[in-house]
């Protein structure tokens, strides 16, 4: 056996726990964006969006098998881009309110300016 057999399964396994590392980091994330799928402004394609992607992440049942985790991730990351473009639609997150949309009393200064 010569020193170089060992190396092809050092690489996969090594590969195996960069795929996982990544697939918890964005199930973390996905668990983190719950309270804004779970907003009363969500829409319900959001909130599906959050539980199909939660689900199917610890679920046994997989596309690929489990050392495999590219299915999970791209899942995750379905998720997650679909939940921050409707958070962002519906100014949950990443806006701020345009002057014309606070609403201040007639005759005071916006609040801008107090």
């Amino acid at each position: 056996m010569d020193s170089w057999g060992g190396v092809p399964l050092i690489l996969i396994g090594l590969l195996v726990l960069a795929t996982l590392a990544v697939a918890v980091f964005l199930f973390v994330r996905l668990l983190r964006m719950g309270r804004v799928a779970r907003s009363v402004d969500m829409p319900q394609q959001g909130r599906i969006a959050f539980w199909i992607g939660l689900i199917y992440s610890v679920s046994p049942v997989d596309l690929l098998p489990d050392p495999v985790y590219l299915d999970d991730i791209g899942v995750l990351v379905g998720a997650i881009t679909y939940l921050g473009h409707l958070a962002r639609k519906h100014g949950l997150i990443g806006t701020r309110p345009i002057r014309s949309q606070v609403e201040d009393r007639p005759g005071r200064p916006p609040r801008e300016l107090r």
